[in-house]
């Protein structure tokens, strides 16, 4: 895997782009999500990228059956120790919150549900601020000193508390953060960039960004007058009532016919180039998406191009 990347100060190598597991359970059955995984892995992918509640929002699941698959295909297929397995804790309906005893309940849930001894990235989901970051991260160490957990990380969380959190692992000898996945892309920057992204540098946290192609507009299948078929559409094609989204979209159509690339493959290549980003998530419902989005291992954006959609983005 020579477009490998070190995930922060980790010991994981991982793909370039983390496949996004939302997916899996909803609109992507199992023999959907297995045939996805299996071209994922096909075109060199090692990244996995779930959580315990997905998908919790769809009538009639629970949360974790994007775990049951997964956990299902990695039994099937006998890869566990090639694969890079990051869920999440915090926001399954039967596991609320951060406090020690819910994060060990969902910890040991997830494990069932992905059939596996250990979780190689365990993400906070959503910070709890009703919790103190010191029984955060004492029930985090613990998951690691029992070997259930090898790396933790967290996502949607303050500068400050996030700051909090790896001063009381230096401080205290704990297990410490060395990702971050933040809600980031180029019709959302200010949702990263600035107080969290220069937390994460100065730590040398990985970002890891979810949204990665803005519920799909970043596909470029959203245009003026056109209608898409997809749980997402409303939000996804909101971007085109915006001037920076419909600038954003002419420099991305620009590049990608200039460099006979995907648009998706642009937007991930720009957001892939970011100061501390090791890996844009995206997730793919059949085999047919998934070149665009493995592709971005492969295409390196000139200074000029990254500057054109800076600028359109600003």
């Amino acid at each position: 895997m020579t477009s490998a990347r070190t995930l922060g100060t980790s010991d994981l190598q991982v793909f370039p782009l983390a496949l996004g597991g939302n997916v899996f359970g909803w609109t992507a059955d199992e023999k959907q999500s297995f045939a996805v995984l299996d071209a994922y892995v096909a075109a060199g992918g090692n990244f996995i990228d779930t959580a315990d509640a997905y998908s919790a929002w769809v009538e009639g699941n629970r949360g974790g059956e994007s775990e049951t698959v997964i956990g299902r295909w990695l039994a099937s297929r006998g890869n566990r120790s090639d694969i890079v397995v990051a869920t999440k804790a915090g926001a399954h309906p039967d596991h609320k919150g951060l406090s020690a005893g819910t994060v060990k309940g969902a910890a040991e849930a997830s494990l069932r549900r992905l059939g596996t001894d250990h979780i190689d990235l365990y993400y906070t989901h959503f910070d709890d601020e009703t919790v103190p970051v010191e029984e955060i991260i004492t029930a985090l160490d613990q998951l690691v000193k029992d070997g259930k957990v090898r790396h933790i990380a967290a996502s949607n969380i303050s500068p400050e508390r996030l700051a909090a959190s790896l001063d009381f692992s230096e401080r205290e000898g704990l297990a410490r953060y060395v990702a971050l996945q933040p809600h980031y892309n180029l019709v959302s920057r200010d949702t990263y960039e600035g107080a969290l992204q220069d937390t994460a540098a100065h730590a040398g946290l990985a970002a890891v960004p979810y949204y990665a192609l803005a519920s799909g507009f970043l596909t470029g299948k959203y245009r003026l007058g056109s209608t898409v078929e997809s749980p997402r559409a409303a939000k996804a094609g909101s971007h085109l009532e915006s001037e920076r989204g419909r600038l954003v979209l002419a420099a991305l159509d620009h590049i990608a016919g200039a460099r006979n690339a995907e648009i998706a493959t642009v937007a991930l290549a720009w957001l892939a180039a970011q100061p501390t980003v090791a890996a844009p998530i995206a997730s793919a419902r059949t085999v047919e998406q998934l070149p665009a989005l493995v592709a971005v291992a492969d295409l390196r954006l000139t200074d000029r191009e990254l500057a054109l959609l800076t600028a359109a983005s600003a």
